[in-house]
Protein backbone atom coordinates (compact mmCIF):
# COMPACT_ATOMS: atom_id res chain seq x y z
CA UNK A 1 0.00 0.00 0.00
CA UNK A 2 1.68 3.23 -1.18
CA UNK A 3 1.26 6.78 0.10
CA UNK A 4 -0.91 7.90 -2.83
CA UNK A 5 -3.38 5.09 -2.27
CA UNK A 6 -3.67 5.95 1.43
CA UNK A 7 -4.06 9.64 0.56
CA UNK A 8 -6.79 8.85 -1.99
CA UNK A 9 -8.67 6.74 0.54
CA UNK A 10 -8.36 9.47 3.16
CA UNK A 11 -9.76 11.94 0.62
CA UNK A 12 -12.71 9.63 -0.13
CA UNK A 13 -13.28 9.17 3.61
CA UNK A 14 -13.38 12.94 4.14
CA UNK A 15 -15.89 13.64 1.37
CA UNK A 16 -18.13 10.64 1.99
CA UNK A 17 -21.41 11.38 3.74
CA UNK A 18 -21.63 9.45 7.01
CA UNK A 19 -24.24 8.58 9.61
CA UNK A 20 -23.78 10.61 12.78
CA UNK A 21 -24.56 8.05 15.47
CA UNK A 22 -24.30 10.68 18.21
CA UNK A 23 -27.74 11.83 17.05
CA UNK A 24 -29.21 8.35 17.45
CA UNK A 25 -30.92 8.23 20.85
CA UNK A 26 -32.73 4.94 20.13
CA UNK A 27 -29.52 2.95 20.71
CA UNK A 28 -28.99 4.11 24.29
CA UNK A 29 -30.41 1.07 26.11
CA UNK A 30 -29.89 -1.63 23.49
CA UNK A 31 -27.97 -4.82 24.32
CA UNK A 32 -24.60 -5.40 22.70
CA UNK A 33 -26.11 -8.05 20.41
CA UNK A 34 -28.82 -5.66 19.24
CA UNK A 35 -26.22 -2.94 18.70
CA UNK A 36 -24.12 -5.26 16.55
CA UNK A 37 -27.24 -6.13 14.55
CA UNK A 38 -28.40 -2.51 14.27
CA UNK A 39 -25.08 -1.34 12.84
CA UNK A 40 -24.66 -4.57 10.82
CA UNK A 41 -21.55 -5.99 12.44
CA UNK A 42 -20.75 -9.63 11.72
CA UNK A 43 -19.81 -10.04 15.39
CA UNK A 44 -23.54 -10.63 16.00
CA UNK A 45 -25.33 -13.97 15.62
CA UNK A 46 -26.63 -12.72 12.27
CA UNK A 47 -25.98 -9.51 10.35
CA UNK A 48 -28.25 -9.86 7.34
CA UNK A 49 -31.31 -11.99 6.71
CA UNK A 50 -29.24 -14.31 4.53
CA UNK A 51 -25.97 -14.31 6.46
CA UNK A 52 -25.13 -15.66 9.89
CA UNK A 53 -22.61 -13.72 11.91
CA UNK A 54 -19.76 -15.06 14.00
CA UNK A 55 -21.75 -15.06 17.25
CA UNK A 56 -19.09 -13.36 19.36
CA UNK A 57 -21.41 -11.21 21.49
CA UNK A 58 -21.61 -13.56 24.49
CA UNK A 59 -17.83 -13.86 24.61
CA UNK A 60 -17.38 -10.09 24.63
CA UNK A 61 -19.97 -9.79 27.37
CA UNK A 62 -18.29 -12.51 29.43
CA UNK A 63 -15.05 -10.52 29.54
CA UNK A 64 -16.08 -6.88 29.20
CA UNK A 65 -19.51 -6.43 30.77
CA UNK A 66 -18.01 -5.58 34.18
CA UNK A 67 -16.07 -2.66 32.74
CA UNK A 68 -18.93 -1.31 30.61
CA UNK A 69 -19.10 2.08 32.39
CA UNK A 70 -15.37 2.69 32.82
CA UNK A 71 -13.47 5.26 30.78
CA UNK A 72 -11.69 3.00 28.32
CA UNK A 73 -9.40 3.54 25.37
CA UNK A 74 -10.31 0.89 22.81
CA UNK A 75 -8.28 0.18 19.67
CA UNK A 76 -9.89 -1.73 16.82
CA UNK A 77 -7.62 -2.88 14.00
CA UNK A 78 -9.54 -3.72 10.84
CA UNK A 79 -12.69 -1.64 11.26
CA UNK A 80 -13.93 -1.73 7.66
CA UNK A 81 -17.20 0.31 7.63
CA UNK A 82 -17.09 1.00 11.37
CA UNK A 83 -20.06 -1.19 12.34
CA UNK A 84 -18.57 -2.74 15.46
CA UNK A 85 -16.91 0.56 16.44
CA UNK A 86 -20.34 2.20 16.32
CA UNK A 87 -21.79 -0.59 18.48
CA UNK A 88 -18.94 -0.40 21.00
CA UNK A 89 -19.24 3.40 21.24
CA UNK A 90 -22.86 2.93 22.36
CA UNK A 91 -22.21 -0.06 24.63
CA UNK A 92 -19.27 1.63 26.38
CA UNK A 93 -20.81 5.08 26.98
CA UNK A 94 -17.73 6.62 28.63
CA UNK A 95 -15.09 5.25 26.27
CA UNK A 96 -13.21 6.31 23.15
CA UNK A 97 -12.72 4.09 20.11
CA UNK A 98 -9.69 4.35 17.83
CA UNK A 99 -10.06 2.62 14.47
CA UNK A 100 -7.27 1.55 12.13
CA UNK A 101 -7.92 0.27 8.64
CA UNK A 102 -5.96 0.19 5.42
CA UNK A 103 -9.04 1.38 3.50
CA UNK A 104 -11.09 3.92 5.46
CA UNK A 105 -13.09 4.93 2.37
CA UNK A 106 -15.60 2.22 3.43
CA UNK A 107 -16.29 3.94 6.77
CA UNK A 108 -19.92 5.05 7.06
CA UNK A 109 -20.35 6.10 10.71
CA UNK A 110 -19.12 9.17 12.55
CA UNK A 111 -19.03 10.04 16.26
CA UNK A 112 -17.13 12.33 18.60
CA UNK A 113 -16.10 9.16 20.42
CA UNK A 114 -14.57 7.49 17.34
CA UNK A 115 -11.23 8.42 15.73
CA UNK A 116 -10.33 6.86 12.40
CA UNK A 117 -6.84 6.39 10.94
CA UNK A 118 -6.04 4.99 7.52
CA UNK A 119 -2.85 2.96 7.75
CA UNK A 120 -1.33 -0.48 7.45
CA UNK A 121 -0.87 -1.69 11.02
CA UNK A 122 1.70 -4.29 9.93
CA UNK A 123 4.24 -1.67 8.77
CA UNK A 124 6.48 -0.26 11.50
CA UNK A 125 6.81 3.17 9.83
CA UNK A 126 3.03 3.56 9.78
CA UNK A 127 2.73 2.39 13.38
CA UNK A 128 5.39 4.83 14.59
CA UNK A 129 3.59 7.64 12.76
CA UNK A 130 0.33 6.61 14.43
CA UNK A 131 1.89 6.65 17.90
CA UNK A 132 3.35 10.08 17.15
CA UNK A 133 -0.09 11.43 16.22
CA UNK A 134 -1.53 9.90 19.38
CA UNK A 135 1.26 11.61 21.36
CA UNK A 136 2.34 8.37 22.99
CA UNK A 137 5.51 6.32 22.78
CA UNK A 138 5.97 2.83 21.39
CA UNK A 139 5.67 1.20 24.83
CA UNK A 140 3.19 3.56 26.53
CA UNK A 141 0.47 1.56 28.27
CA UNK A 142 -2.44 3.44 26.74
CA UNK A 143 -5.16 1.07 25.52
CA UNK A 144 -7.49 -0.94 27.74
CA UNK A 145 -8.73 -3.15 24.91
CA UNK A 146 -7.14 -3.98 21.57
CA UNK A 147 -9.15 -5.92 18.99
CA UNK A 148 -7.43 -7.38 15.93
CA UNK A 149 -10.04 -8.00 13.25
CA UNK A 150 -7.70 -7.21 10.38
CA UNK A 151 -6.54 -9.23 7.39
CA UNK A 152 -6.37 -12.57 9.31
CA UNK A 153 -3.11 -13.36 7.54
CA UNK A 154 -0.71 -15.21 9.79
CA UNK A 155 2.16 -12.73 9.49
CA UNK A 156 -0.14 -9.70 9.75
CA UNK A 157 -1.56 -10.99 13.03
CA UNK A 158 1.92 -11.55 14.44
CA UNK A 159 3.30 -8.19 13.26
CA UNK A 160 0.30 -6.39 14.71
CA UNK A 161 0.68 -8.24 18.01
CA UNK A 162 4.37 -7.34 18.07
CA UNK A 163 3.72 -3.64 17.44
CA UNK A 164 0.74 -3.07 19.74
CA UNK A 165 0.98 -5.53 22.64
CA UNK A 166 3.21 -3.19 24.67
CA UNK A 167 0.62 -0.42 24.50
CA UNK A 168 -1.87 -2.40 26.61
CA UNK A 169 -2.61 -1.23 30.14
CA UNK A 170 -2.55 -3.58 33.11
CA UNK A 171 -5.73 -5.67 33.32
CA UNK A 172 -6.32 -4.99 29.62
CA UNK A 173 -7.37 -7.37 26.87
CA UNK A 174 -5.74 -8.24 23.56
CA UNK A 175 -8.39 -9.90 21.38
CA UNK A 176 -7.88 -11.67 18.06
CA UNK A 177 -10.93 -12.52 16.00
CA UNK A 178 -11.16 -15.31 13.41
CA UNK A 179 -7.69 -16.43 14.42
CA UNK A 180 -8.03 -19.93 12.95
CA UNK A 181 -9.00 -18.69 9.50
CA UNK A 182 -5.45 -19.37 8.35
CA UNK A 183 -6.01 -23.05 9.17
CA UNK A 184 -8.70 -23.20 6.49
CA UNK A 185 -7.17 -20.96 3.81
CA UNK A 186 -3.67 -21.76 2.64
CA UNK A 187 -3.00 -18.28 1.20
CA UNK A 188 -3.23 -16.80 4.71
CA UNK A 189 -0.40 -18.95 6.07
CA UNK A 190 3.30 -18.13 6.32
CA UNK A 191 5.75 -20.98 6.66
CA UNK A 192 8.08 -20.89 9.63
CA UNK A 193 5.75 -18.83 11.81
CA UNK A 194 3.46 -20.22 14.52
CA UNK A 195 -0.28 -20.29 13.88
CA UNK A 196 -2.27 -18.51 16.56
CA UNK A 197 -3.61 -21.73 18.07
CA UNK A 198 0.02 -22.86 18.50
CA UNK A 199 0.93 -19.43 19.89
CA UNK A 200 -1.79 -19.82 22.52
CA UNK A 201 -0.27 -23.11 23.67
CA UNK A 202 3.25 -21.68 23.76
CA UNK A 203 2.20 -18.67 25.84
CA UNK A 204 0.09 -20.80 28.20
CA UNK A 205 3.05 -23.08 28.84
CA UNK A 206 5.54 -20.18 28.86
CA UNK A 207 7.44 -22.01 26.19
CA UNK A 208 9.85 -20.42 23.71
CA UNK A 209 9.24 -20.88 19.99
CA UNK A 210 10.87 -20.07 16.66
CA UNK A 211 9.66 -16.90 14.97
CA UNK A 212 11.25 -14.26 12.78
CA UNK A 213 8.53 -11.80 13.86
CA UNK A 214 8.18 -12.38 17.60
CA UNK A 215 11.71 -12.45 19.00
CA UNK A 216 12.74 -13.97 22.33
CA UNK A 217 12.50 -10.66 24.21
CA UNK A 218 8.93 -10.22 23.04
CA UNK A 219 8.11 -13.80 23.98
CA UNK A 220 9.48 -13.23 27.47
CA UNK A 221 7.30 -10.14 27.79
CA UNK A 222 4.21 -12.08 26.78
CA UNK A 223 5.08 -14.88 29.22
CA UNK A 224 5.39 -12.26 31.95
CA UNK A 225 2.34 -10.10 31.19
CA UNK A 226 -0.30 -12.54 29.95
CA UNK A 227 -2.39 -13.57 32.94
CA UNK A 228 -5.02 -15.78 31.29
CA UNK A 229 -5.94 -16.90 27.79
CA UNK A 230 -9.50 -17.88 26.93
CA UNK A 231 -10.64 -18.92 23.47
CA UNK A 232 -14.02 -19.77 22.03
CA UNK A 233 -15.70 -21.25 18.97
CA UNK A 234 -18.33 -19.06 17.31
CA UNK A 235 -21.20 -19.99 15.03
CA UNK A 236 -19.40 -20.40 11.73
CA UNK A 237 -16.65 -22.76 10.66
CA UNK A 238 -14.13 -19.92 10.58
CA UNK A 239 -15.39 -18.25 13.78
CA UNK A 240 -12.80 -18.40 16.56
CA UNK A 241 -11.91 -15.68 19.05
CA UNK A 242 -9.21 -15.47 21.72
CA UNK A 243 -8.87 -13.12 24.71
CA UNK A 244 -5.43 -12.49 26.21
CA UNK A 245 -5.92 -10.94 29.67
CA UNK A 246 -2.96 -8.83 30.73
CA UNK A 247 -1.75 -8.70 34.34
Amino acid sequence: MNFLSLYKRRFLYNIKKKINIDLDRSSKNLSLEKLFIKYRSDKASFWTKKNNGHGYTKFYLKHLKKIKYKKLNILEIGSYAGASAAAFSKFFPNSKITCLDINISNFKYVSKKINVFGLDSTKIKNVKYFFKIMNITYDTEYFDIIIDDGSHKQDDILYTLNFFFRSLKSNGFYIIEDYRMMNFFKHLRVSGEPKVDKLIKYINKKKRFNSAILDLNFQKEMHKRVKTITYFKGLRKISNIVFFKIS
